[in-house]
C-alpha cells in the first residue's frame, strides 16, 4: 500500500528494497510496522543514513510500550534517525535524482537517493469478484469467515493474511493444515479450529524484539489493573559486558517483561528484546500456551550463563503491582543483649 500523494510513485516498498543493485546512502523509511521497522535496522546496518518516518509517536504501536521504548533507544544510538509525529504530503524528485519529503505540518527533509513506503499491505481480492459467489467482504478487502475458516458462502474457505486476523506466514501455514486436516482427513471439527490467542511473533529489529500474548494495556484493559501483576528485568548481556567497558559507551541491553494475572500469576503476556530472544521465546512460548503460571518459571532451575535464565530468575520485589506476592524473608535468629 503506498499513499496517494504526488510523487510516490517514484518511490520503493519493500519489493523494491530487493532490487536495489546499490545501498542508498540516504534513505527515508515511511512506516511504523515491521517491515519498516526492520528494513530500517537493515539499511542502517549495511551503511545507509536512515530516517525513520512515523505518523504516531512511536513504532509498533500494537506491542508493549516498555520494549518498544528501548527499542527506539537501541535504534537511536545505532544511528537511525526518527522522525515522529510526521506524515508526508509529497515528494519530489530533482534532476539528479534526490528527492525531498513535504511534509504535511508544511516541514520538509531533503537529500535522499530512495524514499521506501512500508505502510501496510492490503489484500488482493478486488479482482476476485467475491460478492458475485456470495462471499461476505469487510472494509478493505478483508474475507468475513467464522471459527471454522467458512466465508459465507457454502463450502468456500478462507485463511491467512486475507481474513486480517494475524498476519503471519506460520499462522497461515498453521490454519491451512488444521483446515485441511478437516476436510480431507475426517478429523473433527473441535480439534482443528485455529487459535488466535498467544501467538508468538518475532520483529527482526536490531535488536530482536520478541512478543506473546497480551500487553501490559491490553492485560488491564480485559482483566483489570488490580488482577495483574508485572514482573519486568533489564541486564546487558554478557556478551557486550567485557566489550563495551569504554567509558561513556553505550551498552546494547535486554530486557524481559512478564504480565500475570489473578492469585495465581498465571502469565498472560511475555515481552523481550535483544540478543537471541527470537529463540528464547520459541520455547517458552509452549509453555504459555500451556499456561504456566510465575510460580511454574520460579520452580525451573536456570542455565547459567544464559539470556533465558532471567525469564525463570526474575526476582518478587521487581514487580509492578502491590499483589505480587514476595517471598517471606526468613526469620532472623534472636541477637544475644
Amino acid at each position: 500500500m503506498v499513499p496517494d500523494i504526488p510523487g510516490a510513485e517514484g518511490c520503493i516498498t519493500s519489493d523494491g528494497f530487493f532490487d536495489l543493485e546499490q545501498v542508498p546512502k540516504k534513505i527515508a523509511v515511511v512506516g511504523s510496522g515491521y517491515i519498516a521497522v526492520e528494513l530500517a535496522g537493515i539499511l542502517n546496518v549495511l551503511g545507509s543514513e536512515v530516517d525513520l518516518i512515523i505518523r504516531g509517536g512511536m513504532p509498533l504501536r500494537s506491542m508493549d510500550k516498555d520494549v518498544v521504548s528501548m527499542l527506539v533507544t537501541e535504534m537511536k544510538e545505532a544511528g537511525i534517525n526518527l522522525i515522529d509525529s510526521t506524515e508526508c504530503a509529497s515528494i519530489t524528485t530533482d534532476s539528479e535524482g534526490s528527492k525531498t519529503i513535504l511534509c504535511t505540518k508544511g516541514n520538509e527533509f531533503a537529500g535522499y537517493d530512495e524514499v521506501l513506503f512500508a505502510t501496510g499491505r492490503v489484500p488482493v481480492t478486488a479482482t476476485l469478484d467475491l460478492p458475485a459467489a456470495g462471499v461476505d467482504m469487510a472494509p478493505g478487502g478483508t474475507i468475513v469467515v467464522d471459527e471454522a475458516s467458512r466465508t459465507s458462502a457454502p463450502d468456500v474457505y478462507a485463511v491467512g493474511d486475507v481474513i486480517g486476523k494475524i498476519d503471519l506466514t506460520p499462522v497461515a501455514i498453521a490454519a491451512g493444515r488444521l483446515l485441511s486436516d478437516r476436510l480431507f482427513a475426517g478429523k473433527p471439527e473441535s480439534e482443528t479450529l485455529m487459535d488466535y490467542d498467544n501467538v508468538p511473533t518475532v520483529v527482526f529489529s536490531h535488536p530482536t524484539l520478541a512478543v506473546t500474548g497480551l500487553t501490559e494495556e491490553e492485560a488491564a484493559a480485559k482483566y483489570g489493573s488490580d488482577a495483574i501483576t508485572v514482573h519486568k528485568t533489564t541486564f546487558v548481556n554478557m556478551l557486550y559486558s567485557r566489550e563495551f567497558l569504554v567509558e561513556d559507551q553505550f551498552q546494547p541491553k535486554t530486557m524481559a517483561k512478564l504480565i500475570c494475572v489473578g492469585p495465581e500469576q498465571r502469565i498472560v503476556g511475555l515481552h523481550m528484546i535483544g540478543l537471541a530472544t527470537d529463540e528464547i521465546l520459541q520455547g517458552f512460548g509452549v509453555a504459555i500456551k500451556m499456561g504456566a503460571t510465575k510460580a511454574d518459571f520460579d520452580s525451573v532451575v536456570a542455565i547459567h550463563p544464559t539470556s533465558a535464565e532471567e525469564l525463570v530468575t526474575i526476582p518478587p520485589w521487581q514487580a509492578k503491582y502491590k499483589n505480587a506476592v514476595p517471598k517471606a524473608e526468613p526469620e532472623k535468629a534472636a541477637v544475644p543483649a
